[in-house]
């Protein structure tokens, strides 16, 4: 498998996915891909609105897309796929379009089979076993939390150590917390904006400059940078 995932598309001031250009860029190689592309987790604007987004940014670095709405078999699209992109936005939206149109089991076929996949927030969610430490409001039926499974553990995307000034709910930790006291065996990588996890060839490793924040019931929460070993994840 070559999966990359982000956590966040874009860091303030910044034009849209313009801080992993790069690392997507060569990711994908040198060769010209069109990916097919996932735009399912937009609710407030347009799928091809989405696409159109998208696209400026990969042709910038010589690769391509293609929305999965825009195929006649949204299933045989993904079979045949260079490589796969999932955008961020609402994961319970997301999920809930993925299970309608029965795409869970062809994404993880196909990456299984050699298609790089690329996701960002809600799109690295679905690639853990479930959606249940994402930081969206559920405002749709997903229709079973389930989601890709292509790693075995839990991202949470968009990671922060702390509560904006005057906020009195729960921190992310103690979310998390919540998380782990009702699935004990499973660890969740708290990954903060700027930084993405690279998986290939059995090894994964954490790209950003920003630390990663791991958790696991009965340990106490601690960190890890680029260059650690996050190989006890997989």
């Amino acid at each position: 498998m070559k999966l990359l995932l982000l956590s966040n598309s874009t860091m303030p001031g910044e034009p849209y996915l313009d801080y992993p250009k790069n690392e997507i860029k060569k990711f994908l190689g040198e060769k010209p891909v069109t990916a097919v592309f996932i735009p399912y987790a937009a609710v407030t604007f347009s799928l091809d609105t989405y696409c159109e987004k998208v696209e400026e940014r990969f042709a910038e670095v010589g690769h391509h897309i293609k929305g999965i709405h825009t195929f006649e078999n949204p299933v045989k699209a993904i079979q045949e796929a260079e490589a796969i992109v999932v955008g961020g936005g609402n994961t319970w939206q997301l999920v809930r379009m993925l299970h309608d149109r029965k795409l869970m089991n062809p994404i993880r076929e196909r990456v299984y089979n050699g298609a790089p996949y690329i996701g960002w927030s809600a799109g690295s969610n679905v690639a853990c076993p479930t959606l249940r430490t994402t930081n969206d409001m559920p405002i749709i039926d997903p229709l079973g939390f389930d989601c890709i499974n292509m790693v075995p553990f839990q991202i949470n995307p968009h990671y922060l150590d702390a509560n904006p000034e005057g906020h009195g709910g729960e921190t992310r930790e103690q979310r998390i917390s919540e998380f782990l006291e009702i699935n004990p065996k499973c660890y969740v990588a708290g990954l903060r904006e700027g930084t993405m996890f690279k998986v290939e060839d059995g090894k994964i490793e954490l790209i950003g400059e920003r630390s990663c924040r791991i958790f696991k019931k009965g340990q106490e929460p601690y960190e890890l940078k680029a260059g650690d070993d996050f190989s006890f994840l997989l």
